[in-house]
């Protein structure tokens, strides 16, 4: 199965500031409601690109930006319930 990796954050400031300077890089990120299993805080993290996790963590270090973790979960698409267009 495919990990899917989230930045997780304690408001949805520094979510949008980390979002706006990964792509600014070129780099990928997607706004994404956090996954209850990872945390609850505050509602919002950013999906980014397991290749990528090292330039994202310079990212987060150069802007000073505040964040809770890093972390992943395993995908687990099902066919018969997720539909996807």
């Amino acid at each position: 199965m495919e990990k899917v990796y989230y930045v997780l954050f304690n408001n949805h400031t520094n979510g949008l500031k980390l979002h706006k300077v990964l792509r600014s890089k070129g780099l990928t990120a997607t706004i994404s409601p956090t996954p209850r299993s990872l945390s609850k805080c505050c509602g919002v993290s950013l999906i980014v690109d397991e290749a990528e996790l090292e330039e994202v963590r310079e990212a987060i270090r150069e802007n000073d930006i505040e964040i809770l973790d890093i972390e992943y979960i395993k995908k687990d698409v099902n066919n018969n319930r997720d539909v996807y267009c």
